[in-house]
């Protein structure tokens, strides 16, 4: 399955303010792209943008699959995101978490709910409710959903957010094993997170 994402002439305004204007860019299918910028420039909205999510002011984001367009509203059905901003539901256990996600989104070949556990090593924590994890705990969860999903469309917002150089690492590791063909989209400063990207998009191109 083949997703590209198509923006033409999109611009985002809250209130009086151009937070991003005359995008005009297209998303291929199974590239990876890293978007850059300062912290407030607006990477998190062109994201949200990206997800269907956020509807533009201005302009439109077209979602193209196998050659055919699909409605806005539809998109989740391929799309993988990962974001501090976006909560799990910390009632759940970790195991109650996992199967919950794959109702809607199929773990990729190989994985189970048993051995996305052991990839998670939360062995100790399976029977343990979200909202005791340690952020960086609830970060990995985050990850580990997004990233072993079947889905062909994969955005990720500052993915080493309260990650220390071992989860650094097991993130990279992650996307390595599980992240090929597939439209991968990081919004990040940090080269860490995004070094293994083809194409850099600056936001700032976007200010004008």
């Amino acid at each position: 399955m083949s997703v590209r994402i198509e923006l033409e002439g999109v611009a985002k305004r809250y209130r009086l303010e151009w937070i991003l204007r005359h995008i005009n860019l297209t998303l291929y299918s199974a590239q990876r792209y890293a978007l850059t910028g300062p912290n407030g420039s607006g990477k998190s909205t062109l994201m949200k943008m990206l997800s269907g999510h956020l509807t533009p002011s201005r302009g439109q984001v077209r979602f193209i699959k196998d050659g055919r367009p699909v409605d806005r509203g539809d998109i989740y059905q391929y799309l993988s995101y990962a974001a501090p901003y976006i909560e799990l539901i910390e009632e759940f256990t970790l195991e109650e978490s996992i199967d919950f996600q794959q109702r809607f989104k199929p773990l990729q070949a190989g994985l189970s709910t048993e051995s996305l556990i052991r990839l998670l090593g939360f062995k100790r924590a399976r029977h343990k409710a979200v909202r005791a994890f340690s952020s960086g705990m609830k970060q990995r969860l985050k990850l580990a959903l997004a990233i072993c999903s079947t889905s062909p469309l994969l955005l990720l917002d500052e993915p080493t957010t309260n990650l220390d150089t071992q989860g650094i690492q097991w993130y990279l590791d992650l996307i390595e094993q599980y992240g090929d063909n597939r439209t991968l989209v990081v919004a990040s400063n940090a080269a860490v997170d995004y070094g293994f990207c083809e194409e850099e998009i600056s936001v700032m191109e976007f200010k004008g």
